[in-house]
């Protein structure tokens, strides 16, 4: 399977055998869909062998946490926190990694342990750092290392924080998304080490991008294929409410009225997503869904103040567009696809992150061509 999708090199084979999934899930958990965020029902192993089995060894996400842990029944909770990720993007990420032999690991992001245990079997435990902000994970994690006789440095801490008491780092990959590339990280690297996260603005749309650190400190490189992952809890995105917006109860007898061929569907893909999030950081969305696959779309600031709306019937080249507050959500939309199409409907692989101790930028083919950001 992995081998047919070309996500495991001949490289990690060693490891993947060595290294067997089902010895870092638990008995219990919730399968997802492969290239999305949605979960099935919980799996128990003890009740249910055979489907336990058959989808710990399917390229699919398991979740194995839910609401940080506070949500203990057989049922899905709020927001899943915990996983073990599908094989496919662990091994692709791994092969992204570039690791060598001797090279010193800083992995953000224990989980079930199961990516940690691989990198320790391949560069041997002293090699290799975890941090893993859960307590209760990270113990499992650690229970998991002893019983298969691999023990990398296990730590409890904030990811964002790195590790620096073993730095420096040749290697350092995250297994949770970020909106910001933690400074810390870079500074706890040497010069030409790579880094793996994945990298996505609030709105939406993440991909995984591979840094190589500088001399100067800057680290630096393109985005290498879409993922998604759990938000470091570090950086978190907190929404305001949209009955807390002016306007927004009385809707639509308050917006100005409009119509666009702009399709909400067109803002859905994953790129797509990513592309007006870097755009417009302060953006985020909504979905009220309604019968026959029609649906309402909302743009909201994270400031509070404007609102768009715009509603999606199947079948459809013109919808209805509802703009409220002193700025025009829609339009900036609009505007943000226009250059997109412009320039040629760049996929992930054509943007980049550079990395600075004074921030970061997206860009697009090459660093000196940053993407626009368009600010209040």
């Amino acid at each position: 399977m992995l081998l047919e999708k070309a996500a495991l090199t001949s490289d990690w084979m060693p490891a993947f055998k060595a290294v067997p999934r089902d010895a870092f899930v638990p008995d219990r958990l919730w399968p997802g869909t492969a290239g999305g965020n949605r979960q099935g029902e919980m799996i128990d192993r003890n009740t249910d062998p055979a489907r336990w089995w058959g989808k710990v060894y399917s390229d699919v996400p398991l979740t194995t946490q839910w609401d940080d842990g506070a949500h203990t029944g057989t049922d899905k909770g709020r927001s899943p926190t915990s996983s073990s990720s599908m094989p496919k993007m662990v091994f692709s990420m791994l092969d992204a990694l570039s690791v060598e032999h001797g090279s010193r690991v800083l992995e953000i992001g224990t989980g079930t342990g199961w990516n940690a245990a691989l990198l320790a079997y391949r560069l041997g435990p002293g090699n290799v750092v975890t941090v893993e902000v859960d307590p209760a994970v990270a113990e499992e994690a650690r229970r998991r290392f002893t019983a298969f006789g691999l023990a990398p440095l296990s730590v409890v801490g904030d990811g964002a924080q790195g590790y620096a008491d073993g730095a420096p780092y040749d290697r350092i990959v995250a297994t949770c998304g970020v909106s910001t590339v933690p400074y810390a990280w870079v500074e706890q690297t040497r010069a030409g080490a790579v880094i793996v996260a994945p990298w996505g603005p609030p709105y939406g749309g993440q991909a995984i991008v591979r840094l190589t650190v500088g001399e100067d400190g800057v680290a630096m490189g393109s985005f290498v294929m879409s993922s998604a992952f759990m938000r470091l809890r570090d950086q978190r995105d907190t929404f305001p409410p949209t009955n807390a917006f002016p306007g927004a109860g009385s809707w639509p007898s308050t917006a100005s009225r409009r119509t666009t061929a702009l399709s909400p569907d067109d803002m859905g893909a994953w790129h797509h997503m990513f592309t007006l999030g870097v755009q417009v950081p302060d953006m985020f969305c909504r979905v009220e869904w309604g019968e026959d696959g029609a649906y309402r779309l909302w743009l909201l600031d994270m400031g509070g103040t404007s609102w768009a709306t715009a509603d999606h019937e199947p079948g459809r080249t013109e919808f209805e567009v509802a703009e409220y507050g002193p700025r025009h959500l829609w339009s900036e939309a609009e505007a943000v696809m226009s250059w997109w199409r412009d320039q040629g409907e760049p996929r992930f692989e054509r943007y980049g992150l550079t990395v600075t101790p004074h921030g970061q930028c997206v860009w697009l083919d090459t660093p000196d061509n940053p993407v626009p950001v368009r600010l209040p």
